[in-house]
């Protein structure tokens, strides 16, 4: 098969490949195309557990075909800048085969599962932004005293969180409940009417909520891994379920100080039994609290009046991913020119760099220790910001007030990048063939 695969439909005998059909003793065209994309292959027998690993040592041979084959083509005159459909390509790329499946990819490639996936990078960032905040304040607070204007920071703080995380709740739901353009995944059925399949359920979000932590990942530069994960599963999973703190057993939720957890695990935390409990991410959704009601509709519900707080918010969940930096809004490494990172979106260096290292290696190991505080964030005294804060307009009291009417006109929904679907599917279908193969000949 070429090395270059078409990205339009293609003719007869395009997207496949030849081979000698013993039988009819003449060649025979294969296709490579999905038959039934949902159907074709299999969801995995088997429940994720344990670490998924995704691969990190992609050699250079490797990174060559990823260019070559299936990195994002850019259409005429448009932007060369990092969209969130490049860190989806990349964890496609380097997740393990046993956990792919083509309803994951499908779901990868919807409007919904697009706005969730922005809106968890950006309740993301701005969590590791505010830990990082709250890290310095706790510590400042050793040698000063603390002031009532303290309180009024990090309750804004508070606030902006639960709003990020009640952000990425909503699509959640629509998720669960198989709304929109979530209905053929749901586990009875687009019509809800066949017999639960709650274990296929299970490993179509277990997976999900793995790659989701990965995407994460790369669109935040490859930084606090850990952090993230450990927040994400604790978001879905609650604290009691969180597997990943289970395994590496850090007590981070301990070891934070009162103001830390009012700020970072917010104030709609319930307590119940433990088959009872709902996860942090569905009790934002339902926390007895002002919510601004139009934020449940970005991106779903046309609004043509909202306050800088909401525009801010709209511009990054279902705003152009090319005029990021000129709205002036940040979602990590999104919208960032493509050209200053190499094929698996890794940072690439600049004099300053070269620089910084030259001072870090001439520092005495008094000063290096006085710079330990910035670990946390991983942004040490050697290392460059990739991107810049997120600062959330304030909620001003005029915004609260109800209009006359609610809006009810749709929103015309961002396109997902279908050429990289089809791609995908291509190729795992590909690999599950050559399996299949490799079994067949040891047995």
């Amino acid at each position: 098969m070429a090395d270059d695969e078409d990205e339009g439909e293609g003719g007869l005998y395009e997207e496949g490949h030849w081979i000698w059909d013993e039988n009819a003793n003449q060649i025979a065209f294969v296709s490579d195309r999905p038959v039934v994309e949902d159907e074709a292959i299999a969801m995995p027998t088997k429940m994720p557990t344990g670490a998924i690993e995704f691969r990190d040592d992609v050699d250079l041979i490797e990174q060559l075909r990823y260019r070559r084959r299936y990195q994002r083509k850019l259409k005429p005159e448009q932007p060369d800048v990092i969209t969130v459909q490049d860190c989806k390509d990349i964890a496609l790329y380097t997740a393990p085969v046993s956990i792919l499946s083509p309803a994951l990819i499908n779901m990868l490639h919807i409007p919904t599962t697009e706005r969730f996936m922005k809106a968890l990078i950006l309740c993301c960032q701005y969590y590791l932004q505010v830990s990082d905040e709250m890290g310095h304040r706790m510590m400042e607070l050793e040698t000063r005293v603390r002031t009532p204007y303290c309180d009024v920071v990090e309750q804004e703080f508070g606030t902006n969180l639960n709003d990020l995380r009640a952000l990425a709740a909503k699509e959640y739901c629509t998720m669960l409940i198989g709304g929109a353009d979530t209905k053929k995944y749901h586990h009875m059925g687009p019509a809800k009417k066949r017999r639960s399949l709650s274990d296929k359920d299970a490993r179509l979000f277990e997976t999900m909520l793995r790659m989701c932590v990965q995407i994460v990942w790369l669109a935040l530069g490859r930084k606090a891994f850990n952090q993230i994960e450990l927040e994400v599963n604790r978001l879905f999973k609650s604290e009691i379920f969180n597997a990943v703190e289970h395994t590496l057993k850090t007590n981070y939720v301990e070891k934070m100080t009162k103001e830390e957890r009012n700020v970072l695990l917010g104030q709609c935390l319930r307590t119940e039994k433990k088959l009872t409990t709902k996860s942090p991410m569905m009790n934002e959704v339902f926390c007895y609290r002002d919510i601004d009601y139009r934020m449940m509709g970005i991106g779903v519900i046309k609004m043509n009046q909202m306050p800088l707080r909401l525009k801010y918010i709209y511009n990054i969940v279902a705003g152009p991913e090319e005029k990021y930096s000129t709205l002036g809004v940040s979602l990590g490494i999104v919208g960032m020119p493509r050209t200053s990172f190499d094929t698996m979106l890794k940072p690439l260096p600049t004099a300053e760099d070269a620089k910084s290292k030259k001072s870090l290696g001439s520092m005495s190991s008094g000063s290096a220790k006085s710079n330990s505080s910035l670990k946390k964030s991983g942004m040490g005294c050697g290392q460059r910001k990739l991107y810049a804060d997120i600062h959330l307009p304030l909620k001003s009291e005029h915004d609260d007030a109800f209009p006359p009417s609610f809006p009810s006109e749709p929103e015309a929904p961002t396109p997902c990048n279908d050429v990289q679907r089809r791609r995908w599917l291509k190729r795992l279908q590909r690999l599950r063939r050559g399996q299949r193969a490799s079994a067949g000949k040891r047995n």
